[in-house]
């Protein structure tokens, strides 16, 4: 008897020290919901007022026409669709690229578009090397960081909108 009463107190006391954290939480009941409908669906978000800058690596998109598609896309144009899932860099102190950025997101199918907030210097470092897919700058933080001088112009496109 005192061995059942030791295991009984023993697996109580493991399932409140462990388990009802993880309950309470919420971890366990996300893992066994899957996506409701009604809260994964898009909800385009609006395109916020100032000027951008965009830049899309040349090497990541070799056809001319989806290329061409991608630049009327940032350029705030409406595309009827697009084949390729992009990756976009937001540097991680400029609010306004990234509201932009969740803008144009929102805009396109789910998963997509990735987006990562990264270091502004290492951001420009691999704007500088070509190794990113998409950058988007606010026309501030882009001059304040006198980024055009970094950009290797030869595998890149530039698009300026908006603003001044």
């Amino acid at each position: 008897m005192k061995i059942i009463r030791h295991i009984l107190i023993t697996a109580i006391s493991l399932m409140l020290l462990a388990v009802l954290p993880l309950y309470m939480s919420g971890a366990i009941g996300t893992k066994d919901a899957g996506p409701d409908a009604v809260a994964s669906a898009s909800v385009i978000i609006d395109q916020p007022s100032g000027a951008y800058v965009v830049w899309i690596n040349r090497d990541n998109h070799p056809i001319e026409e989806n290329l061409s598609t991608w630049e009327r896309f940032f350029s705030g144009e409406e595309i009827d669709f697009l084949f390729e899932d992009i990756s976009c860099m937001v540097a991680g102190g400029d609010a306004s690229a990234m509201e932009l950025a969740e803008s144009f997101r929102s805009r396109l199918p789910e998963n997509q578009m990735t987006l990562r907030s990264e270091d502004a210097t290492l951001m420009l470092s691999k704007a500088y090397y070509g190794r990113f897919d998409i950058i988007i700058m606010s026309k501030e933080f882009y001059e304040a960081r006198e980024a055009s001088k970094l950009l290797n112009d030869a595998g890149t496109v530039q698009i300026i909108s908006g603003g001044k």
